[in-house]
């Protein structure tokens, strides 16, 4: 059972999501809230797996309220809810610990594909939407500070080879056939790579290796068609 909160600042938004959620039978919805602080306040209450978090938020908007819960080893896996497939308030939530965001016109099937591959550890970065916005945005920030150089370096070779496979967005078991290895020695190269980076999903890890250097935006990507 995944348990799940949902915080949106409007109420037709909060009530749909929870009602469609509502329908699997491995969803539970604990809590609601209309802002980022109430958002803190019912985690910390119910203890949820997950948060389904609007960007765009009056008083504490969602970037803060991510930043703050992921804070805490325990705390829940934060996928961002926003209308806009390019917008520069969802790298900021990434880079403040959310492990993918989707478009808020999703279909229904799409919003529990999501739910159930984030509440696995995964995270959202196949869809082309999500890597074109990580290289847009990181394009513009600074290269990375020398304690994250230091951490991308203290990666093997074949650590930074699978680090790089994250970044096209593919998953275990298609890292595994690209590199020809099982999907457990994937799985085990994926755990080291994070803790060496110190990021807590693969979200994270593959800001890591844009804002390092270590993944180059391809010419083109970053830029809606």
């Amino acid at each position: 059972m995944t348990r799940i909160v949902v915080a949106d600042d409007q109420d037709v938004v909060r009530a749909g999501f929870s009602a469609l959620l509502a329908t699997q039978p491995d969803f539970r919805v604990t809590g609601s809230a209309a802002s980022g602080a109430e958002a803190i306040r019912v985690c910390r209450e119910s203890r949820p797996d997950l948060v389904l978090m609007d960007v765009r938020m009056p008083g504490m908007d969602g970037i803060e309220a991510t930043r703050r819960l992921t804070r805490d080893a325990t705390a829940p896996r934060v996928v961002m809810l926003t209308t806009f497939d390019l917008d520069e308030y969802v790298y900021d939530a990434l880079a403040a610990g959310a492990s993918g965001f989707l478009l808020k016109d999703m279909p229904a099937e799409r919003l529990f594909e999501a739910v159930r591959v984030v509440a696995a550890g995964e995270a959202l970065l196949a869809p082309t939407v999500t890597r074109r916005l990580i290289a847009e945005f990181t394009r513009l920030r600074p290269r990375a500070l020398p304690e994250q150089a230091r951490r991308i370096d203290a990666l093997t070779p074949r650590e930074r080879e699978v680090l790089r496979l994250i970044a096209e967005g593919l998953s275990n078991q298609e890292i595994a056939r690209r590199l020809v290895v099982g999907a457990e020695t994937v799985k085990t190269h994926v755990s080291r790579v994070l803790t060496k980076l110190g990021v807590r999903d693969r979200a994270q890890a593959v800001v890591a290796a844009y804002e390092s250097g270590l993944v180059v935006p391809r010419s083109g990507e970053g830029r809606t068609p």
